[in-house]
């Protein structure tokens, strides 16, 4: 089963209020374990980045400027996350309306919400009243984030893809810690399919008087003290 961990930076909450994205970072998993490939790209948000942006992403004007717009990294995009791919985000909702609004304006389909995992909405349930931010997560789960002192796709894609492992119940989830596995492994319960003619119904075991008595010699023998005899005598 293959999955894409995506993250964006932008400009800003609202692509409709003039905020764009400034980057996209994507990791492949396959039976939800990285397999190497990844996708990574800057954008020119065709605006000025605003200081409380910069402060959190340390993307500045005259680094994004050199960049490529969104429309001409669009296809190497959607061609990465494929048509059917699961989306592993934290917070779905945010990155999905910036994808659909730049996707919208450039007259493209749009990715259907469907296709999301929301790592946040996992973590929400599996944690009840806990912290639930990516931080928090990697904090809970012994995951070395010391790196991201600053917020970068890529990065958070990285740690957001452990993350997920360890929602979905750690490196034992599926039976493999192999990340070059083809398969995955699946328990299920064993079913009788065909003619109900063919199976024999399932019978009581009927002991004879010999195995009776016998049973009852063993008892008197072997424990005589039980507690459950002293009652039977009171």
């Amino acid at each position: 089963m293959r999955e894409i961990v995506l993250d964006t930076e932008t400009t800003g909450l609202d692509p409709y209020a003039d905020h764009r994205l400034v980057e996209i970072g994507c990791i492949e998993l396959f039976n939800h374990m990285p397999t190497g490939r990844q996708y990574h790209q800057y954008i020119n948000p065709q605006r000025p980045m605003p200081k409380e942006a910069f402060d959190v992403h340390g993307l500045g004007d005259d680094f994004l400027k050199d960049q490529p717009v969104f429309a001409e990294v669009v296809d190497d995009f959607l061609e990465f996350i494929g048509d059917d791919s699961h989306l592993v985000i934290h917070n779905a909702a945010f990155d999905m309306k910036f994808l659909n609004a730049e996707l919208e304006w450039l007259s493209k389909p749009k990715i259907a919400m469907d296709r999301a995992i929301d790592t946040v909405q996992m973590a929400r349930k599996k944690f009840p009243g806990s912290p639930v931010s990516l931080d928090a997560l990697c904090r809970r789960f012994k995951i070395d984030n010391s790196n991201r002192t600053l917020h970068g796709a890529l990065l958070d894609s990285d740690l957001l893809a452990l993350v997920y492992l360890e929602l979905l119940g750690g490196r034992q989830h599926g039976l493999s810690l192999d990340s070059k596995v083809t398969k995955k492994v699946v328990v299920d319960t064993p079913r009788i399919v065909g003619p109900k003619e063919n199976y024999l119904e399932p019978r009581p075991h009927i002991l004879s008087e010999d195995e009776l008595e016998a049973h009852q010699i063993y008892i008197k023998k072997k424990v005589s003290a039980a507690i459950w005899l002293k009652r039977e005598e009171i």
